[in-house]
């Protein structure tokens, strides 16, 4: 409990420090955003239009007023007024966002860490054989590619030429989101391939991670002791050496959750779904201050967030922790 407590401190501390630096960054940088809203009117706004406009945006008001009226509207989930959708709230623009993000990237992140996990213990544990000396090598070439590559050949071999699949969006125009069969086979359909680009070019890295560990572990005494009172090969496999090896890939599993929120930014712009990625390129593209700042908190969120609940898990797992 007090190895939980501690951990917990340590992630309000990181938290607080995350949203000074988000409130300082953008104010040591020339102008300001609502700079660009009131330019664009061209003059044709008085003192009092654009002392109002300055306030929506939290740049009136000493250094310490704005920082203490940031801090309150951080926890209030209110990230101010986007500059590029004025007058649309920024929180309105993220959440929207975050949720095909979450959609996208979640299903692949799912897949491809079942996937490569049960590839690597399957290969660790007949290492040397024709499973692990075919797809191991398969593994690490796929891992090699890049994300733009393996999302613009997938895009233009099934939407460009077969069109089998859509060229873009995250559902049919002619659709209301709901939760119907009907709407979710779409939404499924529609992310079919920007997923598909994120597994390729993710699974193999848990399968390799997955199998190295569990052959430095498989000639471990405990393991050999297992072996040695008769214990079945299934039950050594999974309950005595997956279980160990996993424990690093939940830590890396914790930091991919947690820039999930980050947006797979190559595969929104290619397949031009509309996620926190293409969001976040269009607001630094257009100088949208309130987005990146709200886009960078949202981050950071789900980092100390997913990292946490990694340690819960790793206390979980593993016995020494809770005795330590």
């Amino acid at each position: 409990m007090l190895y939980i407590l501690r951990r917990v401190a340590f992630y309000l501390a990181a938290f607080f420090v995350a949203v000074t630096l988000n409130f300082f960054i953008p104010r040591i940088m020339p102008g300001d955003p609502s700079a660009r809203i009131i330019a664009s009117f061209q003059g044709r706004l008085n003192e009092a239009q654009i002392e109002a406009i300055r306030a929506s945006y939290g740049t009136t008001g000493s250094m310490w007023e704005q920082y203490l009226s940031y801090v309150g509207q951080v926890m209030r989930m209110d990230f101010g007024i986007s500059t590029v959708q004025f007058p649309e709230p920024t929180s309105s623009l993220l959440f929207y966002g975050a949720t095909w993000t979450l959609v996208l990237v979640g299903i692949a992140i799912t897949f491809a860490f079942l996937i490569g996990t049960m590839m690597g213990i399957h290969a660790a544990w007949n290492r040397g054989g024709f499973f692990d000396s075919v797809f191991t090598p398969i593994n690490v070439m796929l891992n090699a590619f890049t994300p733009a590559v393996v999302a613009l050949l997938l895009f233009y071999a099934f939407s460009l030429q077969l069109q089998w699949f859509p060229l873009g969006r995250a559902h049919s125009t002619g659709l209301s989101p709901n939760w119907s069969f009907e709407f979710i086979g779409n939404v499924l359909y529609h992310a079919t391939l920007p997923v598909l680009s994120i597994l390729i070019v993710s699974f193999g890295g848990w399968h390799l991670g997955m199998r190295n560990v569990m052959i430095n572990l498989l000639n471990e005494d405990f393991v050999i002791l297992a072996r040695a009172k008769g214990l079945s090969d299934r039950r050594v496999r999974y309950r005595y050496v997956a279980r160990n090896a996993i424990l690093p890939q939940i830590t890396s599993l914790a930091l991919s959750v947690g820039f999930l929120l980050g947006g797979a930014l190559v595969t929104e712009q290619v397949f031009n779904y509309p996620g926190l990625g293409k969001f976040t390129v269009t607001a630094i593209e257009s100088r949208d201050y309130s987005f990146i700042q709200a886009q960078l908190l949202l981050l950071t969120m789900s980092v100390l967030v997913a990292n946490f609940l990694s340690d819960i898990a790793n206390v979980v797992l593993d016995p020494r922790l809770r005795k330590g």
